[in-house]
Parts: C-alpha cells; structure tokens; sequence
C-alpha cells in the first residue's frame, strides 16, 4: 500500500499516513527503519496489521 505522511510526531514517536485508498492508519517508529527521514508530505509505501485499535501501518519505507 501507499501514501504519504499526514503528520509526524518525532518526540513521541509515532505518525499517521494519508493512504491512497482514502484511509489514514498510526504508525510507530518501531514499525519503520526510515524514522529519522520521514517528515510530512513525504510519499511511503507500508503494509497494514490488526491492532487493539484498529489497523495501523507497519514496515513504513520512503517510496522509490
């Protein structure tokens, strides 16, 4: 799946994604090695899992 950050919170560690299937999903910094890089507008790609609340993104990386 794609999308692009909508909103990075780096002190705390975690994010959200605008996806391209008009879907927005949280992400933590342990579900991507690009942390450091990520800012908002930047385009990723990730897969979603199952959470307690609800779908979230995980292996987030910077789109080629």
């Amino acid at each position: 799946m794609s999308g692009t950050i909508k909103k990075l919170v780096a002190e705390r560690g975690f994010g959200f994604i605008a996806a391209e299937d008009g879907n927005e999903y949280f992400f933590h910094r342990s579900g991507t090695a690009d942390f450091d890089r990520l800012d908002a507008g930047v385009k990723v790609s990730f897969v979603t899992e199952p959470s307690a609340k609800g779908p979230r993104a995980t292996n987030v990386q910077i789109a080629a």
